[in-house]
């Protein structure tokens, strides 16, 4: 979808010059910006994490479609699970990301079965620009394990469960239009390589 918002310049870090991308491929950064950009990706990934930095850097608000979701209900995920079962959550997030997605440029953090969901996954691949943050299954265990709110890991080993997630959903994780891998380092440096994947692709398109 085409926006004619404004795109300001990306935000350096604090204490950091504005970067190595250059004024032109600055120029581009705006461009792939100009839509909202949508990170999916495995629990643990760093959705949430690296996408609030990234809307920092790219001077666009930041959004968390399960905090929405927590929001719109009033109830927290793990007991819209236990109350309603998986199937009235995925609607409930069908309807909010619907509504999130409303054309103005923002980055926008889903939840880790959004994507996988056909209708979702279509409306996040026609209206935005997909980012998939693709983690190793040792990586996401580490990360994971902070918190124990994660309905899918209740009372189940976290790396197996995460293993055979990710067998099924990677494939289609994979139809995002960029893929970042997410390492055990730094969010900064995943950050700093969705900037440059996202300048490399819109130039691509207008070349």
């Amino acid at each position: 979808m085409e926006c004619d918002a404004k795109i300001p310049e990306p935000e350096p870090e604090a204490g950091k010059p504005a970067g190595p991308l250059g004024r032109a491929a600055a120029a581009r950064l705006r461009a792939a910006a100009a839509r909202p950009i949508t990170l999916v990706g495995l629990m643990g990934a760093g959705k949430t994490t690296v996408g609030k930095r990234l809307a920092a850097r790219l001077g666009l608000p930041f959004v968390d479609a399960d905090a929405e979701i927590e929001t719109a209900s009033g109830l927290s995920i793990t007991e819209i699970f236990e109350r309603f079962g998986e199937a009235h959550f995925r609607d409930g997030e069908r309807r909010v990301i619907a509504r999130l997605i409303d054309g103005t440029p923002k980055v926008i953090a889903t939840g880790g079965g959004a994507f996988i969901q056909p209708d979702t996954r279509a409306l996040i691949l026609k209206r935005t620009l997909a980012v998939w943050l693709d983690a190793d299954i040792p990586t996401l265990v580490e990360r994971v394990r902070k918190r124990n709110t994660r309905p899918l890991l209740k009372d189940q080993d976290p790396g197996e469960v995460l293993a055979r997630l990710a067998e099924v959903r990677n494939p289609i994780y994979a139809e995002a239009q960029i893929r970042i891998p997410s390492r055990a380092t730094p969010h900064t440096e995943t950050v700093e390589s969705i900037i440059s994947a996202l300048a490399a692709a819109n130039g691509k398109k207008s070349s």
